[in-house]
This record gives structure tokens, C-alpha cells and sequence, in this order.
């Protein structure tokens, strides 16, 4: 990349984004803003914070002394993200949306976009750092700070996107960027950040998953078939879940261990160490890798979920589109639809779709 050039910035309206730009303009690029708006199905100010987003977007855009462009990719984003996410819950799988968000939505349509403005980069507000191997491939990396490092949620970009990404914040803490954001007086500095579903905010989840998918209640039962209740739905549960479930009794809590679609009833447990809950191998599907291929075999790291410790692991086999992983010790309440992404140290590999 040259010393000053075209960068087009994810302006959600957040303070992580805003100090991105704020950094890339101290630089002396040509940065241009654009604010996504990507849902609309009840875009009202009951639930949905995108009039205030975008005001926020462009006074900072305003303030740092940059363009802003208000750009509407609903249509994708119903497409490539939210068909899918529904179609994984109507299967009893529990789907990540902000992995599929930034694969498909912020580095493709939005990538796109920026292309077409001729941009050589587009940079958002991701904790998360790249940098080159002796190859010359793009690597994408953990975020410095550990407890904002959202390299788990960019497993799935491509080698082509992320050589045209920059995520200014890689090397800053959380702390340092509200300081940044205090400091240049930006209006937003002191915002909370973003929680719920990618784009689409908080939601009472039953209510909204209601809204689009059938209700359909059944039997609650133990293993052994013991009849403890009724679920209101198999898609409102995850595998570990234990809030929620109405079991009452003596004796330790109860926990959802598996899902019976055929017979539509939730298996539950009883004890957060029972033996269904816990996995030493996984299987994962729609495989994807930073450097488009796969890595050798060996010993890795991974995460089965986002707030998860790394845990120590072998690939056993990468095969027909498939890839087994072995862990040093049991996982907990490993879920299907979530990520599996593994690690070499600092480096995100990629991973796929717990099956």
C-alpha cells in the first residue's frame, strides 16, 4: 500500500470504528465513511438504534473532516445471512450471524463497494491485526487486547480479503480507544457498544425467532427417557444451556445436552460434568482458510466458541470438505452450528461449522 491512500472506512456509528478513521485520517489518508444500514423489517426505535447509529456516524464523519456515504445492503444481508441463520435454527443447529456478517456482508458486498469507490483498502473497527508471512500471504492475527479480540468472528475471510483489509485497532486495548475517543472530543466516545444479533440488534429472542419460524412444542426428557416437562420449541435452546428450562427438584442443575429432531424433544442432563456434555473430537463442515488452503497436520489451538479458553488440539483428518479435531482434553457442551477456529499460535487459521 502506498503512503497516502484511498481507505474506505465501516462507519457503524461505535466508537471502535469512529477511532479507526480518526487514526487512518492522523496518517494522511483519503478516508471515505460509508454507514451500512442492513435490516429493515422493524426498523423502529422500539428495538432498532439505526437513526441514532447514523447520526453518530456522520458527526464523527463530519467532525474528523470526511465524507460519508449511507449505503443499503438489506437485500444481501436477508440473502446471504439471515435465510441461513433461520434455516440453521429451523434445524436445531444454534448459527454465529457475526461470522456469516463479516464473510458476506462487511468484507464482500461491502468490499465491493468500497472497490467500486477506489478504495485499495477497506478498514473497520475489528480487534484484530494482520501482517505478511515469508510467502508474501496475508495472515490475519489475534488482537492485542485479549479481551476484545474478535479474530474468532473473521475466521472465514478469503486470502483476497483480508490482503485488502486494515484494522487499525489491532495493537490498542479497549481502554486506549475510548481514551483516543475522548481525547479528539468525539461524540460517541463514551458509547456502549453494539450487543445482539449482527445488524439487527437486541431482540426479546423467542419473540423475534416467532416472528419467522413455526413454534413447535414437545417432550422434555432425560436420556433414560424420564419425562420431565415440555420445551417450548427446540429452537429456543442451546446445548449447554440451563437457564430457562422450569426443572425443579433436589440434586444439581439441569442442562440441555442434546436435541431429538425427529421425535421434536430436548434431552436434558443433570450436572454441569455429565458425560453428554463433554467432547473429546469434533467433526466441522464448510471449511474455510485465511490462506485458501488448509494447514498441515499437527498440534493447534482452538475455539469452539468465542468466550472460550484456547484449548489445546490435533487435526485428525482434513477429508471430503470435512475436518476432524482432537483435543488434549474434553470440550464442554460443544455445539453444533457454532465455529470451530483454530490457532497457531497468534495466527487465525480458519475452521468450519461444528456439524
Amino acid at each position: 500500500m502506498s503512503s497516502a491512500s484511498r481507505i474506505v472506512v465501516g462507519l457503524s456509528g461505535g466508537v471502535d470504528s469512529s477511532v479507526a478513521a480518526a487514526l487512518l485520517k492522523s496518517q494522511g489518508h483519503d478516508v471515505i465513511g460509508v454507514f451500512m444500514q442492513n435490516w429493515e423489517d422493524d426498523n423502529d426505535d422500539q428495538y432498532c438504534s439505526i437513526k441514532e447509529d447514523s447520526r453518530d456516524a456522520i458527526a464523527v464523519a463530519d467532525l474528523l473532516g470526511i465524507d460519508i456515504e449511507l449505503v443499503n445492503f438489506a437485500g444481501e444481508y436477508k440473502e446471504r445471512v439471515f435465510s441461513y441463520f433461520l434455516a440453521e435454527y429451523q434445524a436445531g443447529r444454534t448459527p454465529n450471524p457475526d461470522v456469516l456478517c463479516n464473510a458476506e456482508i462487511k468484507f464482500k458486498a461491502f468490499l465491493d463497494y468500497a472497490i467500486g469507490l477506489g478504495a485499495e483498502k477497506i478498514a473497520t473497527g475489528h480487534y484484530a491485526a494482520i501482517d505478511l508471512d515469508r510467502d508474501g500471504r496475508t495472515r490475519l492475527l489475534r488482537g492485542a487486547d485479549p479481551g476484545k479480540d474478535q479474530s474468532y468472528f473473521l475466521y472465514r475471510l478469503s486470502q483476497f480479503q483480508v490482503s485488502r483489509a486494515l484494522f487499525p485497532l489491532g495493537a490498542l486495548h479497549k481502554t486506549e480507544v475510548r481514551s483516543q475517543a475522548a481525547a479528539l472530543g468525539l461524540p460517541n466516545h463514551a458509547k456502549k457498544d453494539s450487543t445482539g444479533i449482527c445488524f439487527i440488534g437486541e431482540r426479546p429472542f423467542r419473540e423475534f425467532l416467532n416472528r419467522y419460524l413455526p413454534r413447535s412444542p414437545g417432550l422434555m426428557r432425560t436420556p433414560e427417557g424420564r419425562r420431565l416437562g415440555e420445551h417450548m420449541g427446540l429452537m429456543y435452546y442451546t446445548l449447554g444451556q440451563r437457564q430457562g428450562l422450569a426443572i425443579g427438584g433436589p440434586g444439581e442443575p439441569w442442562y440441555v445436552a442434546a436435541k431429538d429432531m425427529a421425535n421434536n424433544e430436548l434431552i436434558v442432563v443433570q450436572g454441569h460434568d455429565h458425560p453428554l456434555l463433554l467432547s473429546e473430537r469434533l467433526t466441522a463442515g464448510q471449511l474455510s482458510w485465511v490462506a485458501d488452503q488448509p494447514p498441515p497436520p499437527g498440534r493447534y489451538s482452538a475455539k469452539t466458541r468465542y468466550r472460550q479458553q484456547d484449548a489445546a488440539c490435533e487435526i485428525a483428518a482434513v477429508e471430503d470438505g470435512r475436518l476432524e479435531v482432537r483435543f488434549d482434553s474434553a470440550q464442554w457442551a460443544v455445539t453444533p452450528g457454532q465455529s470451530l477456529v483454530l490457532y497457531d499460535g497468534p495466527v487465525c487459521l480458519g475452521g468450519g461449522i461444528i456439524l
